[in-house]
C-alpha cells in the first residue's frame, strides 16, 4: 500500500521528564536526545519514542489506555533490566503471569511492564512478532 500513513511518532505523557527519561533510557539500554521544551526522544526503529512533560505547560499527564509494543533483539536483557527496575505487571495475560516471559497463545515471546506513570509497555522477541501475516 504505497499510500498508507507511515507511522513516525508516539507520545507518552509524564509527569516528571528527568525522571522518566532515567527510567526509559534504563530499560531501553540507549540514550535519547532532549528537545526543545518539556520533551524527550528514544529512537525505536524507525518510530521515535516521544516523551513529553505537560504539567511544565499546566495540563495532567494522562496514561496511554493500552500496551505499546517493542520488537527486541535479546529479550532475555530486557526481561532482566525490567525485573531488576521492579516494572514486571503483576497483571494477568490470558491465563499467564504478563511480566513472565513466556511464548502467548498467538506465538509471541514477550512480557508486559508498566513504567512508573501508567503506561503499559510489551516487549516481544523479534524472532517471534506476529504481524497477521503469517
Amino acid at each position: 500500500m504505497a499510500d498508507a500513513p507511515i507511522l513516525f511518532r508516539v507520545t507518552l505523557q509524564v509527569p516528571d521528564l528527568v525522571e522518566a527519561v532515567a527510567f526509559y533510557e534504563s530499560l531501553f539500554g540507549v540514550k535519547g536526545r532532549a528537545i526543545h521544551g518539556a520533551r524527550h526522544y528514544i529512537d525505536c526503529g524507525p518510530v521515535i519514542l516521544a516523551i513529553l512533560d505537560p504539567t511544565r505547560g499546566g495540563e495532567e499527564a494522562r496514561p496511554i489506555p493500552d500496551y505499546l509494543y517493542f520488537s527486541v533483539e535479546g529479550i532475555e536483557n530486557y526481561h532482566s533490566r525490567a525485573r531488576a527496575m521492579g516494572c514486571l505487571t503483576s497483571e494477568d495475560i490470558h491465563g499467564e503471569s504478563g511480566g513472565a516471559l513466556v511464548t502467548r497463545p498467538w506465538g509471541e515471546l514477550s512480557f508486559y511492564a508498566n513504567d512508573p506513570y501508567g503506561n503499559g509497555l510489551c516487549f516481544v522477541d523479534a524472532s517471534t512478532v506476529f504481524t497477521g501475516k503469517r
